[in-house]
């Protein structure tokens, strides 16, 4: 059954929201009234996915900006995540985070979101916009060797603001169909 247009698949899952403790799950609910940008993507400390995490990161402003928040999940540990975050980019690490990353170790998300390779327990490169009343709206997968595109997801949730039609190539600021 195709995810678009339908409800979201609700989710609570562990997650560095609060580096610290790592004591704070995140829900779907916790996005109610905003967009939300939840990717999927296989596993730390590998060579794609680092590329993307810290692309979203240093944008968090621009998605801030249009209302959006960012999740990013796989199926490692909390505890993966956090020593991921902590580890300098010069050191295979992210260095940093600006948004929290959620720990999908039942892989019950990833199942539900159609991204789960099962017989490896790892997501592929799934990315979902989630509109403010929880209505999915955009859904794109990769496969595991190529990243996704920061400007596109941008401009595919200000196309979606605009609540008409957009065309091909459609940009902020240029009139709907």
């Amino acid at each position: 059954m195709p995810l678009v247009g339908n409800p979201a698949p609700d989710f609570t899952m562990e997650s560095t929201k609060d580096l610290e403790t790592l004591n704070e799950k995140v829900s779907l609910s916790d996005y109610k009234g905003k967009w939300l940008v939840l990717f999927f993507y296989p596993m730390d400390f590998t060579f794609v996915c680092p590329t993307e995490i810290t692309a979203f990161s240093e944008r968090i402003e621009d998605f801030k900006e249009i209302d959006a928040e960012i999740l990013g999940v796989s199926t490692d540990s909390k505890y993966s995540h956090k020593a991921w975050i902590e580890t300098p980019a010069d050191k295979n690490g992210l260095g940093g985070v600006n948004y929290p990353l959620a720990a999908d170790q039942t892989l019950a998300v990833s199942r539900a979101y159609d991204v789960l390779i099962e017989e490896e327990g790892v997501a592929l490169r799934g990315l979902f916009v989630i509109d403010p009343d929880g209505i999915l709206q955009y859904q794109v997968i990769h496969n595991l060797n190529v990243g996704r595109n920061v400007d596109e997801t941008l401009r595919v949730i200000q196309a979606l603001q605009t609540g008409g039609r957009c065309g091909a190539n459609w940009r902020p600021g240029q009139s709907n169909l």
